[in-house]
């Protein structure tokens, strides 16, 4: 199945990620894209963290096609299991 589009709960400035999720069918696939990630695909030193947000739907649709192939290629991390997407993940 597809991942759909999900929900974005928002800037964690602990752990300087931005957290949403994506639906495998009526199922809730917790992510996160780091702060450095968003920032190196937009080519800016630091975004402040008000702006995570907008920076993010920017940028949503190439951090949604990224957690979809890592979801595929099963790479979940953490507890509950999760996607995270970190800059290396653009790379290539």
């Amino acid at each position: 199945m597809t991942l759909t589009r999900g929900s974005i709960q928002g800037y964690e400035i602990d752990r300087m990620v931005l957290l949403f999720s994506m639906m495998d069918g009526s199922k809730e696939i917790p992510c996160a894209v780091s702060a450095s990630a968003m920032d190196n695909l937009e080519h800016v030193a630091r975004t402040a963290p008000e702006g995570r947000e907008e920076q993010f739907l920017r940028l949503r649709d190439r951090i949604e096609q990224c957690a979809a192939r890592k979801f595929d290629a099963r790479e979940f991390e953490g507890k509950p299991p999760g996607i995270i997407i970190r800059s290396i993940d653009f790379r290539g």
